[in-house]
């Protein structure tokens, strides 16, 4: 189904619920529908460069706007978290978080962090011929030689080359955005990893300016600030 009741869309969708009663669903890719906003509505309720669908659509297929280095042109395209958005013509260059209410933001990049995409490490498979494959959260896969890398770690990906810029590890004292639970949109630092034994799943206790709380260690995304500060 291409549309979804605006009533039933995600908490983190920075749209009106009652304005009108359908809004666009995202198509299955990258990010799941929870975890990420359409195109369409990202023209039109963040960007402001369009009001219909149809103005959306035109904008998309004359190549105005890149994701991730690509031209996008699907009205349904889910973004989610840490992906960056460029509109050539304006030179304009944004990346997609999420605020303290939890509902999707733009920030503008400074020119050194444009081509910076942090992911994390959601899973680790052993290839043939000892290769190691790293599944991150925007179901981008790589390859690496060494096994460094653990699930819950971060890589910063340097997308205009296709490379891994730097590593950041899931441990005490890290910096944390929180993707998930009650939390969703706070930034600290984790004070212990908590792993259980049983089938309880792993927690973190994490430090803010304000509080200090525990949450599911797969809400926990390790980043620096200057990738979510405005």
């Amino acid at each position: 189904m291409a549309h979804l009741s605006r009533s039933r869309a995600p908490k983190n969708w920075p749209i009106k619920r009652k304005e009108t009663k359908w809004t666009a669903r995202p198509n299955s890719g990258a990010h799941p529908t929870y975890r990420c906003i359409t195109s369409t509505l990202m023209v039109k309720e963040m960007l402001h460069y369009a009001s219909t669908t149809r103005e959306v659509r035109y904008i998309l297929n004359s190549k105005s706007i890149f994701v991730n280095k690509k031209p996008v042109s699907d009205s349904h395209l889910g973004i989610g978290f840490m992906d960056i958005i460029e509109i050539p013509e304006s030179k304009e260059v944004y990346r997609m978080t999420i605020n303290k209410d939890g509902k999707f933001e733009l920030i503008e990049l400074k020119k050194d962090l444009e081509n910076l995409k942090p992911s994390k490490i959601i899973g680790k498979k052993i290839l043939k011929g000892k290769k190691i494959q790293l599944n991150l959260i925007d179901s981008r896969n790589l390859l690496v030689d060494k096994d460094v890398y653990k699930t819950g770690d971060t890589v910063v990906l340097d997308i205009s080359k296709s490379s891994i810029h730097d590593h950041l590890k899931l441990e005490k004292g890290c910096e944390v955005f929180l993707l998930g639970g009650k939390h969703m949109g706070a930034y600290g630092k984790v004070t212990e990893i908590i792993q259980e034994k049983n089938l309880n799943e792993d927690r973190v206790l994490v430090k803010t300016k304000d509080s200090q709380f525990e949450t599911l260690k797969k809400y926990v995304f390790v980043i620096e600030n200057k990738f979510i500060e405005k």
